[in-house]
């Protein structure tokens, strides 16, 4: 089901510079609508950033924005994740998912990394994807600059 009544699907090809100096084109694609809706099992080779509202089932193969209008209700599995929007399932991320100041996440995720700013919110569990024995949470309080470390074994 797909009903898009502004803002087209695009396709953008950003550019990055490689170690090497040159230049390295990815593919971004962008579904954009506000009141469009998708359902249903999405594999993604590249990197999407979503602004609308999909649900089912995600397999991205780079990295997976969600924007402040995008409300993704599914299971994904990406590299990488940054959250303005809103989100709600199991996530796995190979990589680091980051929740901004606006995106708010209902769910587990289990990544090697997880960055949550100040303002962002966050229901669910994390599971540490190379756990070995201990695991480190760190809190850090923006205004005084020092660390709270709390620690616990399995």
């Amino acid at each position: 089901m797909f009903e898009a009544r502004k803002g087209p699907a695009k396709t953008m090809t950003p550019t990055l510079t490689s170690e090497t100096g040159k230049s390295v084109s990815i593919t971004l694609l962008t579904v954009v609508g506000e009141h469009a809706r998708m359902e249903g099992k999405f594999d993604i080779t590249d990197s999407i950033q979503i602004e609308c509202e999909v649900g089912g089932e995600l397999n991205v193969g780079g990295k997976l924005v969600i924007g402040e209008k995008g409300v993704v209700n599914a299971n994904v599995q990406t590299v990488d994740a940054i959250i303005m929007g809103q989100y709600e399932g199991n996530m796995v991320a190979t990589g680091n998912v980051e929740i901004a100041e606006t995106g708010r996440v209902t769910g587990n995720i289990t990544t090697d990394s997880l960055v949550i700013s100040k303002g962002g919110f966050f229901n669910g569990n994390i599971t540490k994807i190379n756990e070995g024995g201990a695991r480190q949470v760190v809190a850090i309080d923006e205004k005084r600059g020092d660390q709270k470390q709390q620690f616990a074994s399995r």
